[in-house]
Formats: structure tokens, C-alpha cells, sequence
């Protein structure tokens, strides 16, 4: 194993954070959101068959690929009958995603869309009607599904072993996010447990 990326003696026990180096991608979970994305170097978001951005909106929107509207026109139209936020990658000694854009214009683009259409929201929250503070709430919840796949490209990923005079006796794999918030919290709750 790797040295650990953080240690602590915590109630006669030490805990040891590793970057845990064979997580699965969080695109392979149950998502609210379908990441759409294209780029000549890296397979990113969720497996697809379009060769574009605007070969994606066509198909949504139930377009054929002769119809004369640029990606701002078909954009409009998909925002009808989905919640659809553009993707953005920062490339420059590793990758970050997020939904706003970054400030460099060299190593970073839209790299594509997450969206999820107004029918599988209705069917998801069991309403009829996608009011505007749903809608809202379906904006943050893409966002932090970016913010997730972001923190898994970046290798913020992490697991803890527990150990007991020099012996595991516990770990866990798989947090994605900062190793000081809930990966800390979680190890230190295996050593003592409420």
C-alpha cells in the first residue's frame, strides 16, 4: 500500500487515509442526470453515440439532422422539456469539470451537457408539474453531480484503514470529495461509535 495521505492516533487506534487508487466512476451509479460529453483525448460523462454537441440537441428535441438551427436555437428548444446546464473542462495538470465556466480560455471549453428531461423529473419527484422550485433544485443536484464526476477526475478519492496495535481492523474505499470531511468523520466514528 501507498504511503497514506493522512494519519492520527484516535482512542488507542490509527487511522490511516489513502488515495484509493481503483474507485469506480460516480457515472457508473444511479444518476439523476445524463452526462453528455465530447473530446478528443478523454472518454468523459456517460457513454453515448453522438459525434456532437449539436447531434445531441437535435436527438432531444426529436429533430432531424437537416434542420438549419444553430446550437443556441436548438438549446432554447431543449430547455422546453428539459433542465439542461452546458459542461465545462479545465485541462492543464489535471482535469476539473464544473457548470460555469472557467477564466482560462487556453486550457479550458464546453466539453458538453447534463440534463435530465421534464418527464423523468416528474416521474422521479412523482408530480405533475415541474414548478420553478424544482426546477431549481434539479439545477443543483446536475451541479453537484459535475462537482462529484470533477472531484473523481481530479483523484480526490479516498478510503481509510483502521488499525489496532498494528493489525487492521477496518476499512472502506470509495469517498469522493476532501479526506478531512466525511472519510475522517467516518473512520473516527468506527473507533468510537456513538
Amino acid at each position: 500500500m501507498d504511503t497514506p495521505v493522512f494519519e492520527e492516533k484516535h482512542n488507542g487506534h490509527t487511522i490511516k487515509i489513502y488515495h484509493d487508487t481503483d474507485a469506480e466512476s460516480p457515472r457508473d451509479w444511479d444518476n439523476l442526470g445524463t452526462l453528455i460529453c465530447g473530446h478528443s483525448r478523454y472518454n468523459l460523462g456517460d457513454k453515448h453515440n453522438f459525434s456532437g454537441g449539436r447531434e445531441f440537441l437535435l436527438d432531444l428535441v426529436g429533430l432531424d439532422e437537416d434542420v438549419p438551427q444553430d446550437v443556441d436555437a436548438l438549446l432554447v428548444q431543449a430547455e422546453r422539456i428539459a433542465v439542461i446546464l452546458p459542461v465545462y473542462l479545465y485541462d492543464h495538470s489535471g482535469l476539473a469539470m464544473n457548470t460555469s465556466g472557467f477564466h482560462c480560455p487556453w486550457d479550458s471549453g464546453q466539453v458538453g451537457f447534463i440534463y435530465v428531461t421534464l418527464d423523468d423529473i416528474r416521474k422521479e419527484y412523482e408530480v405533475k408539474r415541474v414548478s420553478a422550485k424544482l426546477r431549481e433544485h434539479i439545477v443543483n443536484h446536475l451541479r453537484l453531480e459535475v462537482a462529484t464526476y470533477s472531484d473523481y477526475l481530479a483523484g480526490n478519492i479516498y478510503g481509510y484503514v483502521v488499525e489496532e496495535d498494528g493489525q487492521e481492523t477496518d476499512s472502506c474505499w470509495g469517498f469522493i470529495g476532501d479526506y478531512d470531511g466525511y472519510v475522517l468523520q467516518e473512520a473516527r466514528a468506527i473507533v468510537c461509535p456513538d
